[in-house]
């Protein structure tokens, strides 16, 4: 198989340590960077004369650093890609020069899951705060709204379905499957207003929630928000939850949008600001597709 001449990780991209030792077998040169990039000249000055680099979500490879950056023939992001809109990497200036892009997804999701049934069955009971309805309550029976059924957001369906909840979901069309599982596809305005518990599961960049929206969750109402950035106005979210009652859950500060730092002040703001997707096996999950994208890289060129 040819290998790349050097491949540089700009900046620490989650790879276990047995993956890490694996690049080497890809590249004639490795270089990893353990450190974030302070500027487009800092990661135009790693990448140098390499033909790949590999970065994870917190840099971003633009037109100003690709149009610098001659040698490149592959970016690597360790990190989700869902669309060329959303992604940290200009895709289609890579593409006008040549250079392809691949991306991962589908590595954190079990971890995600795992974080709503904790908040929400915690706040159902009453285990570390007050109880939601005043004693405790199962999640049987609960109307829970999705916003954005994909990969993720089907999964979080999926586990609270199976815990007795009455599913509805919007997105951009119906989905036969999620139909056929007893699933309902209901227009946004409409699941806002039945919903208990709204959970967010949307794209990067994608903004579904404003006043207008806001408005129709009313109040007593849960929202959590499971998307890679915020799905909603954050001034808005700020305004809906100072009214009593209503609770928002996140597990990143990011997930919050640019709200005040008084924002998670609340009692009704619950943050534990860890990534809910960072556990041992989804890092593993990241490598092994990682290294896929590379040798299907290596193939192709």
């Amino acid at each position: 198989m040819e290998k790349f001449k050097r491949l540089t990780a700009i900046e620490p991209v989650g790879l276990v340590p047995q993956a890490l030792e694996e690049l080497r077998g890809y590249a004639e040169e490795v270089r990893l960077f353990d450190d974030l990039p302070a500027d487009d000249d800092e990661i135009v000055r790693r990448i140098g004369d390499s033909d790949a680099a590999l970065l994870s979500y917190t840099s971003r490879i633009d037109r100003a650093v690709i149009e610098r950056c001659p040698s490149l023939r592959y970016i690597g992001m360790c990190c989700s890609l869902y669309s060329e809109e959303s992604a940290n990497v200009d895709i289609a200036c890579a593409r006008e020069h040549g250079i392809r892009v691949l991306g991962v997804r589908d590595y954190g999701d079990r971890g995600v899951v795992e974080y709503v049934l904790h908040e929400l069955i915690g706040l159902l009971h009453g285990y570390d705060r007050p109880c939601l309805y005043g004693e405790p309550v199962e999640i049987t029976g609960l109307n829970v709204g999705m916003v954005g059924l994909g990969t993720s957001g089907r999964m979080v369906a999926d586990a609270l379905a199976a815990f007795g909840a009455n599913i509805r979901y919007f997105c951009r069309a119906p989905k036969p499957d999620a139909e056929a599982a007893g699933m309902r596809f209901t227009p946004l305005d409409e699941l806002l207003r039945e919903s208990q518990v709204v959970v967010t599961s949307l794209n990067k960049n994608v903004l579904l929630l404003g006043e207008k929206e806001f408005d129709a969750l009313g109040d007593g109402k849960v929202l959590f928000n499971t998307s890679i950035g915020p799905g909603f106005d954050a001034a808005a979210l700020e305004k809906w939850a100072a009214r009593e009652g209503n609770w928002f859950l996140c597990d990143t500060r990011g997930a919050a949008g640019p709200v005040s730092e008084a924002f998670f002040s609340s009692p009704r703001v619950v943050c534990r600001n860890a990534s809910a997707g960072r556990t041992r096996q989804s890092f593993v999950l990241l490598s092994r597709k990682v290294l896929d994208n590379i040798r299907t890289a290596l193939a192709e060129l």
